[in-house]
């Protein structure tokens, strides 16, 4: 049998990692400017965490989700999503209690989900996402999508769009909930099996249907927007006001509901404008969680979040034609001559210490070829050792730009080379 990654997952290799990494850099330091904090949860959870947070009327819950019992009969599921172990880890350890609130955090997590793989949807994918806990101030919302509006445009990404939309606090949704189930009643026979199971569980869950998407009632369904009492409009309204303070544009889309049972008020997407994108266009999706904590066991906690795919990111960049910066040139490779190995990586090793990118050939090659793998590195300079230079204990240092070459005590080798790079990295 011919060994092979499983059927949605992917092998990301060293030229695709770079650009990861320089990604997930932009994105940390985004987040130290907005002072948010790194948390790391695990990478499955007790599988009650994800059917009481994100709900069991949840595509993610019914269809999705990795779940199996561990070797002690528990139910244990890997993460399908990141907002529910966050929020469980905040109350189990009591963050609430921190007198520095509201509590900002940010990770980066593997999720895994049983889907269909698609372009830039996979079994396996990656996730960056921010959660506040502990603040029901309008303000936060307008901050959290000004982080993600801001994270995209540092890398670089122009064609983007926010959409945004209001679900309204709890007894907006109840009257929103009745006017569904009104109006999809006499279409049931009509409607897939999904539907009609969600008709009196989760009706606002038929509006995410992907199956009856194009049917005419899901076409003129009563609007949430107009079931928002007075104290929901005015928080849409703050919202909207601190997002054009902000200069962040937006559409309002009343048709936004998001595809998790936890959101109210607040619900937003941000999308891919870019020409051949596909047909998926959302990079990313977030929303207020009021209640979740308490769903969860912890005390009544307001909660704001999303959730931005890295693999749809990196699709955006690719659809923009969009060239990282990224510095891929060795500071210096090393050209050994003859019986100095034990002195060259002892070399070598005083260098990285000092913060400089250093290699060298391990394969006993010529010294043309030594050369030759010096340029295919992009090596800025060429340390030459051979027994004649360790005799006079220097080494020669050569330029791969301009092929001048200078002499160098080996004792002044490291001070050198970190003037000639740079200075210390």
């Amino acid at each position: 049998m011919k060994m092979k990654a499983p059927r949605g997952t992917v092998d990301l290799l060293p030229e695709q990692t770079v650009k990861w990494q320089y990604v997930e850099n932009v994105l940390r330091e985004i987040c130290k400017t907005f002072n948010y904090e790194e948390i790391r949860t695990p990478v499955f959870e007790h599988t009650e965490v994800f059917q009481r947070g994100v709900g069991d009327t949840t595509d993610i819950v019914q269809k999705e989700m990795y779940t199996f019992d561990d070797r002690g009969g528990r139910s244990i599921t890997l993460r399908p999503e990141g907002t529910a172990g966050v929020v469980r880890a905040y109350i189990e350890h009591k963050l609430y209690g921190s007198p520095i609130q509201p509590t900002k955090l940010f990770y980066f997590s593997q999720l895994f989900r049983y889907e269909r793989p698609q372009q830039g949807r996979m079994r396996q994918l990656n996730q960056f996402g921010v959660e506040v806990l502990g603040s029901a101030d309008p303000s936060v919302d307008a901050e959290v999508i000004a982080l993600a509006m801001t994270a995209y445009k540092k890398v670089g990404l122009k064609n983007i769009k926010l959409v945004i939309n209001s679900l309204g606090d709890t007894e907006s949704r109840n009257a929103h909930r009745e006017a569904l189930i009104k109006h999809f009643t006499p279409h049931m026979d009509e409607l897939c099996a999904d539907c009609n199971s969600r008709l009196t569980k989760n009706p606002l869950r038929i509006l995410d249907c992907k199956t009856d998407m194009d049917h005419p009632a899901m076409k003129n369904a009563p609007s949430v927007l107009d079931y928002l009492n007075d104290e929901s409009k005015e928080y849409f309204t703050k919202v909207k006001t601190y997002l054009d303070a902000l200069d962040i544009a937006y559409e309002v889309d009343p048709t936004l509901v998001r595809g998790l049972d936890y959101y109210n008020h607040t619900a937003f997407e941000i999308m891919s404008e870019a020409e051949g994108f596909g047909a998926i266009t959302t990079l990313l999706g977030g929303g207020r969680y009021n209640g979740l904590a308490e769903q969860l066991g912890g005390p009544s906690t307001p909660g704001i979040g999303f959730g931005m795919g890295l693999e749809r990111l990196q699709l955006a960049l690719e659809a923009e034609k969009i060239t990282l910066p990224i510095k891929k040139e060795l500071d210096v490779f090393f050209v050994t001559i003859g019986d100095v190995q034990k002195e060259t990586v002892q070399l070598i090793q005083q260098l990285r210490t000092n913060g400089l990118r250093v290699d060298k050939d391990y394969q006993e090659r010529k010294i043309k070829a030594q050369f030759k793998a010096a340029d295919r590195l992009r090596a800025n300079f060429v340390v030459i050792l051979g027994e004649e230079e360790l005799e006079k204990n220097v080494v020669n240092v050569r330029s791969m730009e301009t092929g001048d070459q200078i002499e160098v005590p080996i004792d002044q080798l490291v001070e050198t080379m970190k003037t000639k790079c740079g200075g210390e990295k």
